[in-house]
């Protein structure tokens, strides 16, 4: 079993880009899929994020909460300097509503679920990454109204509804977060519970977390394949339309990869902690706004479809980033 699971973490890469392959040929051949496919992509990503939380000492959160520097500097570089990029940026689709809401929705708002995943990988501070998230997902709910209200004027931002993105919230973030804390806390021999806590309780949640544990791979490229074959079909359809945001997403990551690089270093912190800057300023928060955009009057109907395509693109950059930002990033480097 653990030479299986060492296996999986030696090619977890492969196997990523092996699920999205995966998904985006099953799509393609079975349009029928990506219904149920759809249907699947949060409960198997909450399976993800509760591994991943399983991962993370939660008795050191609460020391990760107090680094001002820290969140200070992740809130600047998702609120402060991202707002004008994307707003630069999306001048390439300005000239179509619909694409330029579906930019602006997924590119305004950061991630807080799979960035702890891939920002793990790279060698970045998931723990403070993971203080962070409750404050990026409160700040986010109440700017990018304010966001949506300057680049697009007040008419549209009375049509959104709220509803989907408080839900997305308590099903992906509050409840496998909390389940995490009670498995910690029962599994024996863990710091945030009780040590060398014994009875079936005990071995049950160490077992249960184990389990969680090895099974984070796997939970990963089902959900990279879920979500391509969800997609793909609806994508591929108007992909000509579509084509037009592609460069958009990629060379946003360009570009804030390196700003929040710049930024981590200018406020001093650490090499995990710039590696988490980075990775929260690339990755976007496509899975969570996806329902929010869904509930969108009818004429944004293809909005959804240009989230989506944000998405494909994160995801792959997603994969190269694993490699790229320890380079930019070295353990040998010295905060100047």
């Amino acid at each position: 079993m653990r030479s299986s699971v060492d296996w999986m973490e030696r090619h977890q890469v492969a196997l990523y880009l092996a699920g999205l392959v995966a998904g985006g040929i099953v799509g393609l051949l079975v349009p029928a899929v990506a219904r149920p496919a759809e249907f699947a992509i949060q409960p198997v990503l909450a399976l993800l994020l509760y591994a991943t939380f399983l991962g993370i000492p939660f008795g050191d959160v609460g020391r990760a909460l107090r680094d001002r520097r820290f969140l200070a500097t992740i809130g600047v570089v998702n609120f402060v300097l991202v707002p004008p990029i994307v707003w630069l940026l999306s001048r390439v689709v300005a000239h179509d509503r619909v694409l330029l809401v579906g930019v602006l929705f997924v590119l305004l708002t950061p991630c807080i679920d799979y960035v702890l995943v891939f920002s793990g990988l790279a060698g970045a501070d998931t723990r403070r990454l993971l203080a962070a998230t409750p404050l990026l997902m409160l700040a986010q709910m109440v700017l990018l109204p304010l966001y949506l209200w300057a680049f697009l004027g007040a008419e549209f931002v009375d049509a959104v509804d709220p509803g989907p993105f408080v839900e997305a919230f308590l099903l992906l973030i509050a409840l496998p977060l909390a389940a995490a804390a009670l498995t910690q806390r029962a599994a024996p021999g863990r710091a945030a519970g009780p040590v060398g806590a014994a009875g079936p309780v005990a071995r049950a949640a160490g077992a249960v977390e184990r389990g969680a544990v090895s099974a984070m791979v796997p939970l990963m490229v089902a959900t990279l394949a879920l979500v391509v074959a969800s997609q793909i079909a609806a994508v591929s359809e108007q992909l000509g339309t579509l084509t037009l945001v592609v460069p958009v997403y990629a060379v946003y990551v360009a570009v804030i990869v390196p700003v929040g690089v710049l930024a981590g270093r200018l406020a001093g912190l650490d090499v995990p902690g710039r590696r988490a800057i980075a990775f929260s300023g690339a990755t976007r928060n496509s899975l969570v706004v996806l329902p929010l955009v869904l509930a969108l009057p009818a004429e944004f109907e293809m909005a959804p479809l240009v989230v989506v395509t944000q998405t494909l693109v994160e995801l792959v950059a997603m994969v190269l980033l694993v490699r790229l930002v320890p380079r930019l990033v070295p353990e040998v480097s010295r905060i100047t």
